[in-house]
Order: structure tokens, then sequence, then C-alpha cells
């Protein structure tokens, strides 16, 4: 017995580690769980779509020309770029309303959201300033002066991946160069020449940037030796993501109508031949998405589609129609129900934490009580218990029965 009980205490703390483990934000691809799709650009401003049902459900009116998105961790919240109004917004995905907006000079195309310090980074090629954002506020932060026109803007988690560093460095595509700032305090950290003229970047989980250029190529640049190589070149590559599953990368290619998949590079090893394999396609692809768990990929259509890949068959499973001119798609959680403002979603989380620590606790005190209660008793028992050997006595004849007559 004493086995089981045991057995039932190391289970139920392992499940209270786990339930504050899995309240930690965890980095995920670009595209995000597969729940829904926004379409930056589709008919309207920003086309919903489910992929349950596999086609536009809703349209968040946007003007301004939405040209980039990006989506809060738990898809409450989502952030646009606009470039004809020189802004960006927050808009409550749940509703579609409007939460605030912050202004953003030289048209922003470029967006990207940083959630360990609830920053957005907005740029574009129209100006050589990048304006750090409140994620939560949309009141500007800092700004950030780099050395030219922006062309892809990127953030790593370094702090596992770099030995000697901490936090997170944002990653900048001037003309000739890639420029790396802490993301906090905007110090520029290094610069890494690339005359080629980086373009769009993408940072999975570990030792990589990979980086499009201007002259048709793609290239890999090692986070920690900043050592450039080059992968491959032929095409006009796009906004790219990448399979968590896999660590490979998946990059739009609109002069050959395909999509690229890239093997992983990794720190130290032999540079792959790529690309591992191509998907191809009828139009010229935009942008690309892949749900974190590594089964679809999202395509936006420059004709006003989306294309849904199976991606382990490697194969199209559905053509969606949104209309417009699809610039950028990304996947994420169906919005929750409540906590449509920050305020609100800010109390909503507090209540949450307090009420998962409650559950903790709860769930390491409970076990214990019942446990000593458990010994207790067991130990009363076996007091109780004659000892091995000697014969029971009647107690009530003992204490009853007169003395023997000696006479």
């Amino acid at each position: 017995m004493y086995r089981y009980t045991y057995r039932f205490l190391i289970t139920v703390i392992l499940l209270a580690i786990a339930s504050v483990a899995f309240n930690t934000p965890a980095a995920h691809a670009d595209g995000g769980a597969p729940n829904l799709a926004y379409v930056a650009g589709a008919a309207g401003g920003v086309g919903v779509i489910d992929v349950a049902q596999q086609k536009v459900t809703n349209t968040i009116k946007v003007a301004g020309d939405p040209h980039m998105v990006a989506l809060s961790q738990d898809g409450r919240f989502l952030y646009v770029t606009q470039p004809q109004l020189n802004k960006v917004s927050i808009i409550a995905a749940k509703t579609g309303e409007q939460v605030c907006s912050a202004p953003v000079p030289g048209a922003p195309t470029l967006l990207v959201f940083d959630p360990n310090v609830k920053s957005l980074y907005a740029g574009g090629p129209n100006s050589s300033t990048i304006t750090v954002i409140d994620a939560e506020k949309c009141t500007i932060k800092r700004k950030i002066e780099t050395a030219g026109p922006v062309y892809g803007l990127a953030y790593a988690a370094v702090g596992s991946a770099v030995s000697g560093k901490s936090g997170e460095q944002l990653w900048v595509s001037n003309e000739k160069s890639l420029s790396v700032y802490d993301d906090v305090s905007g110090q520029k950290l290094t610069n890494v020449s690339l005359p080629q003229g980086p373009r769009y970047l993408s940072i999975p989980p570990g030792f990589t940037v990979y980086a499009t250029t201007s002259t048709n190529s793609i290239v890999a640049v090692d986070l920690a030796t900043h050592k450039v190589s080059p992968l491959l070149s032929g095409g006009t590559y796009g906004p790219m993501d990448f399979d968590e599953t896999t660590g490979e990368v998946y990059v739009p290619d609109s002069a050959n109508n395909q999509l690229v998949v890239l093997n992983p590079v990794n720190a130290g090893f032999t540079i792959p031949k790529e690309p591992n394999h191509v998907l191809k396609l009828n139009v010229a692809p935009r942008s690309i998405a892949i749900t974190n768990d590594g089964q679809l990929g999202f395509v936006a259509l420059s004709n006003g589609n989306v294309a849904m890949y199976d991606i382990p068959g490697r194969q199209l499973a559905a053509t969606i129609p949104t209309g417009g001119t699809p610039q950028f798609i990304i996947t994420g959680l169906y919005p929750p129900n409540f906590g449509t403002t920050p305020a609100q979603a800010s109390l909503f989380d507090k209540l949450g934490n307090i009420l998962g620590y409650v559950i903790v606790i709860i769930l390491l005190i409970v076990p214990f009580i019942l446990f000593r209660r458990y010994t207790k008793v067991r130990s009363g028992a076996t007091t109780k218990q004659p000892v091995e050997g000697q014969p029971e006595q009647n107690h009530e004849e003992s204490s009853l029965a007169p003395p023997p007559d000696e006479r």
C-alpha cells in the first residue's frame, strides 16, 4: 500500500509542475496554432480563414493597405501594419474592433512581435527608423536609427542559443548589411556585412539566421560567429516560415511559382545540399505560414487565393478564395471570448495566474495531508495487532472473573 501512495504523490507533484510549465510562454514558428489563418491584403482588409471549415468566415475591416500582421500568443490581439496611413494598429481578434494605434513613419510594411518584452518592432524600406511600440498600450517605447532603409526584421532568442549572452536580439536588414540590436535597450551590438543585399529574415530556434537577398539568393548566417554561407539562388524569394517539428524552412519563390523547402542548417556541421524539395504552384506565392504541429502550410497567392498544403503528404489540400491581393499570412488560436482590451486581458491573466497557483498549492498540500492521515491510521492499526506467536488473552474474562479459591 505504501508504494501505491508514494506513486500517487509523485504523480500529483509532476502534474502540479506541469501545470506551471504549461503557463510559461513558448516560442513558436510564425504560423502558430492551426485554428485560424489571417490574410493581410484580402478583400476588405484582413480575411479570417477557419481552418476546419476551409473558408473565409470573417473579414476584419482594416484601412491603409494592411501589409503584415502578427498575433499575441493567446490569439487575442492582431497587430497590423497600415503603410498608407503610416501607422500600426492593435485589433481585438474576436470582435475586429481597433484597440489603439501608433504612428510609424516611412510607410511600414514590416512587423515583429516579441512576446517576452511585449514590444512591436515596425519599419519599412521608405525609412531608416525602427519604431518600438508597447504591444499593450500603443505607446512609443523608443526609436532605433539604422544604417539605411529597413528591408527585413526578426528577433532571436539568444539566451539559450549563444554562450555568454542573455535576453534577445533584433536583427535588421539594411541595404548591404545585417545590423544586430539589443531588443530591450535598442543598443547596436554588431554589424554583419552582406554585399548581396539582405531582405527578408527568419530565425528558427537554434543558431541560424536565414536571409533572402536582392541578388535572388538565400544565405545562412551563424548566430554566434556571424559566418555567412550561401544556400540557394535563382529565385525571387519572399517572407519565410519554418516547421518547428523538422527545422525545415519554407520559402516562397514568386519567380518560379513554387515553394522551396530548405534543410535545416546546424552550426558546426557541413552545409546540407539545398533544397530538400520544392512544391510547385500555378501562380506566384507571396507568403507562407506553417502551423506549429507541422501538419499544414498556408500560402498567400497573388491571384487572391490561399493554398492549403498537407505538409507531411506534400500535396495541395484545398484552395481558399480570399479576394484582394494577399500580402502576408499567419495562423493562430481561436481568440478568447473574454478580454478584448489590453486592460481586460491583463486582469484575466492575473486572475488566471492566481487561480493556477492556488491549484498548484492545493495539489501539493492535500496529498500530504491525506498521506499523513493514512500513516497515522496505519500506525494505530499496527500497534493494536498482537505480537506474532503470543496468544491473545480474553480481556473481558480476565477483568471480570474472580480469583480462584485457594481453599
